[in-house]
């Protein structure tokens, strides 16, 4: 690994470099000097006391990069001047002589004499430049005294007399040794001195250029790094593959970044958590919840969980209070009525909390007060979303407790859902425990800002009806409607594409992972489920039954098959019929899991997962770490997603060649369009409208009607005939 320093070691601290006048002009920049920290007044120390390079780099200068153990051997070749050194000797002088500590360390010496030199001090800015190993040539091999008397043969003598003779032979060597170590000792003062007056501590604020090589803070930056603190929120965010992402920065470069960074913890005011060294699948619930702990920071953007109200905005005394005594629910503040209005919306079932403790490795044997929070259902985690959005404004924007919030304070959050700032936004894959968690991606369409509206809406009337407010500020407020209609339903598979899906997923390679994809997809198209009722369902959800058949034709047939209830939106649970061909797929890979192929014999505590963990991942994958669920454990929605919409992709890339239309549509594809392509396959067989509205579980027959495309069909043939019928003209 190799680490450029930048021109921050000139003199000034900012200046422009300029090309030579007979090269061809370049864009000019400008150059940053870097701040000196202590690690760097160790460093030369120990190389002006001719100690071994390699730990002193290792201990004060790893952020600078490491050195390549073949630099050791450099100096070890035949015929060499060091060739009659001791090898640790050979190893330290090569090591000291590698190109990039030689680079340091005149980097080191011209950045203390420019500072000298600022302070007036000359001498002591021609002193720290030279060095004063070369003086008295060490390594030349004086003798001690006592090998000196054996070998002259003056053992008998007395130890003056010795000493006398010593000098007699070895005069000019001592008097060269003793010039070299007085002025090696003026040279550690004048860093002692140097150390003193301009080692800066190493604080979370400053920019990253200003401590790391410039080639990595420029790679940082590009990325949104741009000072320790922010460097510091990604290593705790994103684990140990933190730099996996940035271009030309390994494995080596990131470690000795983070060595950096626990060496000067102390002046840092914050550090990398141990977490950080597990994956993240191994990391225990109280691990994650101890990397931004509650209530932090004054003014932070911490998620509902994490926040504490100051006394002054948390609302006691809000504008439009009602008296205690009057209210309807337990709660004394602001923060403690928004957690009742959140518990009164439709929760988890007990069994699934449990199962998501156990995924969550939360070891609590009693859940603590917000400990509920983990563990809401999806409208729960909606309505949370947008009241700690608010909350959040509230208190940092507005200054003001959501009791104090009046119709033009709600107005102005309107307008800011459309455009929040930068430093309010991350991507969705930042979780909530990670310190660069925000409450937003960016700016919400004008569907979610409505949504935001109605939720919020929702959460005053409720604070009214139990007489905790005296009104509800965000009545009669609105959001301008979309031109767009509210739901694409265009986002589906036409049947050539499923029918092309279908042979791609049949062509892939045996493996636990292919299996299960082999499963999901067609059970997917089968049942229109989401994805978080797909992963949810397990074997005990699944029934075989039996019905009476329709009267007509003389017979009364019965209809047997297999159905499925799923929990889905709102805790509303639904039946969906389950095809033989699904349920047959299903069987084979419940048998590679270990299980029955029946459904039913599966008799394990909470049913054995539809789709399950891959089971080869030993086999395949044998660097990676052993996934500690057990067998019939849940996959999480999220491995799921990233799966299928790999597939799509890798179905585009195949299908580019021959319909480029048809492979940009699959790239785009993913879980959901599975479900708008069942209910839109369905719809154009025939089958009739309600009927697939209650496979889909929609509430209202009006958003399965949008899916109904035959009117449109007919009028797109129509005006073909027509648009033919003119090119005949």
């Amino acid at each position: 690994m190799t680490t450029t320093i930048p021109a921050a070691s000139l003199p000034t601290d900012s200046v422009t470099v300029a090309p030579p006048a007979a090269a061809p002009r370049r864009r000019r920049r400008t150059v940053t000097r870097r701040h000196l920290h202590r690690g760097h007044f160790g460093f030369l120390r120990a190389i002006i006391q001719g100690l071994h390079a390699r730990p002193m780099w290792e201990r004060y200068l790893l952020d600078e990069g490491e050195i390549e153990a073949e630099a050791e051997l450099a100096a070890r070749g035949p015929g060499g001047v060091d060739d009659e050194l001791p090898a640790q000797d050979r190893a330290a002088r090569s090591f000291a002589g590698h190109p990039k500590v030689r680079r340091v360390t005149a980097w080191l010496r011209g950045e203390l004499a420019a500072a000298a030199g600022r302070a007036e001090r000359y001498g002591m800015a021609r002193l720290v430049r030279v060095d004063f190993r070369q003086i008295g040539r060490p390594g030349e091999g004086l003798p001690s005294l006592e090998d000196f008397a054996a070998e002259a043969g003056l053992d008998g003598f007395s130890q003056a007399e010795q000493q006398e003779a010593y000098r007699t032979r070895f005069g000019r060597a001592l008097e060269r040794e003793a010039k070299r170590a007085a002025l090696m000792r003026r040279q550690l003062d004048a860093v002692d001195w140097l150390e003193g007056k301009y080692a800066q501590p190493v604080l979370a604020g400053d920019a990253c250029r200003a401590w790391l090589a410039d080639t990595l803070a420029t790679r940082l930056e590009a990325a949104g790094v741009a000072t320790l603190s922010d460097l510091i929120d990604r290593i705790n965010s994103l684990g140990s593959g933190w730099a996996r992402s940035l271009p030309a920065i390994g494995a080596g470069k990131a470690r000795a970044v983070e060595a950096f960074l626990r060496t000067h913890a102390e002046t840092l005011g914050k550090g990398i958590g141990a977490h950080v060294a597990v994956p993240r699948r191994q990391r225990y619930a109280h691990e994650l919840a101890a990397v931004v702990p509650r209530g932090s920071r004054a003014g932070a953007l911490v998620p509902l969980d994490k926040l504490i109200l100051p006394a002054e905005l948390d609302g006691r005394a809000g504008a439009y209070r009602l008296p205690q005594a009057r209210c309807l629910i337990g709660a004394h503040n602001d923060y403690e009525a928004v957690l009742s209005w959140l518990r009164s919306k439709a929760g988890l079932p007990p069994e699934q909390v449990a199962r998501l403790r156990e995924r969550r490795r939360d070891l609590a044997t009693l859940p603590g007060p917000l400990d509920w929070l983990h563990y809401l259902s999806h409208t729960q985690r909606g309505y949370r979303r947008e009241a700690e959005r608010f909350l959040l404004w509230a208190l940092v924007v507005r200054a003001k407790p959501l009791s104090s919030m009046d119709t033009d304070d709600c107005l102005a959050y309107r307008d800011f859902l459309a455009a929040p700032p930068a430093d309010w936004c991350a991507p969705r894959s930042r979780e909530r425990w990670s310190p660069v968690w925000r409450p937003f991606e960016g700016p919400l369409s004008l569907a979610a800002q409505a949504l935001a509206v109605r939720i919020l809406t929702n959460l005053y009337r409720y604070l009214n009806d139990k007489n905790y407010l005296a009104g509800n500020p965000w009545q009669g407020i609105h959001v301008p409607k979309s031109v767009k209609p509210k739901m694409d339903t265009g986002r589906s598979l036409t049947e050539e594409q499923w029918a092309f899906v279908s042979g791609c997923l049949a062509r892939l390679p045996p493996s636990s992972a292919n299996q299960r994809l082999q499963v999901a997809l067609p059970l997917l198209y089968a049942t229109g489920l989401r994805l978080s009722e797909v992963v949810s369902v397990t074997t005990d959800d699944l029934e075989w039954v039996s019905l009476p058949g329709a009267k007509g034709g003389g017979t009364k047939a019965r209809e047997e098959g297999w159905w499925l209830t799923v929990l889905g939106k709102g805790n509303k649970p639904r039946r969906v019929p389950v095809p033989e061909a699904a349920i047959e797929a299903l069987g084979r890979y419940l048998v590679a899991r270990g299980f029955a192929a029946d459904p039913a014999a599966n008799r394990i505590a909470g049913g054995v997962a539809l789709l399950g963990h891959a089971t080869d991942q030993a086999e395949r994958a044998p660097w990676a770490k052993a996934d500690r669920a057990g067998a019939q454990a849940a996959l999480a929605a999220t491995t799921l997603y990233r799966q299928i919409k790999r597939f799509f992709q890798a179905c585009a890339s195949e299908l580019d060649l021959v319909d480029a239309r048809g492979a940009a549509r699959l790239r785009a594809a993913s879980t959901h369009w599975m479900r708008h392509t069942h209910i839109s396959h369905a719809l154009a067989a025939g089958a009739p409208l309600e009927m697939v509205q209650q496979n889909a579980g929609h509430a209202s027959l009006d958003t399965t009607t949008r899916y109904v495309t035959t009117e449109d069909a007919r009028r797109m043939a129509a005006m073909r005939r027509l648009w033919d019928a003119g090119k005949g003209d």
